[in-house]
């Protein structure tokens, strides 16, 4: 990495989920075009990627590469000034078959999306299933469109498993990961949680990028430890529909402008999308 970038933090902005409804908080955005504004609002902020879910038309999370066709679209005729990262997700919908989750990615050849490196149990809704053929054709797929994986690591077997498919060449080094902290039926979000999951990380996988998310009460608790450990971070109510105790997040751009604060308390500075993709070695 060059050495001006040393001391950027790049913060990612996740601002809807699959999850949070308007009854959770008001100020979820749920349709193409109030997903399109809060991304401009964060990358105004200070944001230099956008991790982005869809919706249906009842607010559920959905896999319809209609929806992400028109969100991406309405973000670059609206806003073409806006040079933020577009990160997709392809896990938006626990019931959408693999072919699904693949075709926006193969329509919009995305700068990044997401690659959940492992299956789990989500606490009280169902089984997250990532099958071993569905992570090799997604990440042969990611080959093909030039799109960078964010490795979701929910615990640390998918640090392994990700190690693992970067030795069968479905991944390209160097990678990057994004710790999911305190996910329902994940790693809990504590920093001594948090350590191993970075020596894990800087054992099986050397070189790699990473950026984390607490959710919930551990969400200040990660975020502090992850700008002291060097790493980025993501803030949005994708994890966190609540700003601090008892107080409703009035935006997402309420979260980008505090991690914008901690990272400049800190001393250090926030990146830039075009700092970010250096650091993230983005084609």
């Amino acid at each position: 990495m060059d050495k001006s970038l040393k001391n950027k933090r790049i913060i990612t902005a996740a601002v809807t989920g699959a999850w949070p409804k308007k009854e959770n908080n008001p100020n979820v955005p749920m349709t193409p075009e109030e997903i399109c504004e809060d991304v401009y609002d964060c990358w105004q902020a200070g944001a230099a990627v956008a991790h982005l879910h869809m919706r249906d038309d009842e607010g559920n999370g959905t896999m319809d590469h209609n929806k992400f066709k028109k969100t991406v679209d309405l973000i670059h005729e609206k806003h073409p000034d806006c040079d933020i990262i577009l990160n997709l997700t392809t896990s938006g919908d626990i019931y959408a078959t693999d072919e699904t989750r693949m075709e926006h990615v193969k329509e919009l050849k995305p700068e990044m999306a997401s690659y959940d490196c492992g299956s789990m149990n989500w606490l009280n809704s169902g089984l997250f299933l990532n099958s071993p053929t569905f992570l090799e054709n997604l990440g042969k797929l990611f080959q093909e469109t030039n799109t960078k994986p964010e490795i979701e690591a929910f615990d640390p077997g998918m640090i392994a498993n990700a190690a693992y498919y970067v030795k069968k060449g479905i991944l390209k080094t160097p990678l990057h990961f994004q710790f999911c902290m305190g996910c329902a039926n994940g790693i809990p979000g504590t920093v001594k949680n948090l350590v191993f999951m970075k020596e894990t990380m800087d054992q099986l996988c050397p070189g790699s990028t990473w950026s984390t998310f607490g959710v919930g009460h551990s969400a200040m608790e990660i975020m502090y430890a992850a700008i002291a450990l060097g790493g980025n971070i993501r803030v949005g109510m994708e994890d966190n529909v609540m700003y601090a105790k008892g107080q409703l997040a009035d935006s997402n751009r309420q979260f980008v402008e505090r991690a914008v604060r901690v990272i400049k308390e800190y001393g250090l500075e926030v990146a830039t999308p075009d700092e970010a993709r250096q650091i993230l070695g983005l084609k």
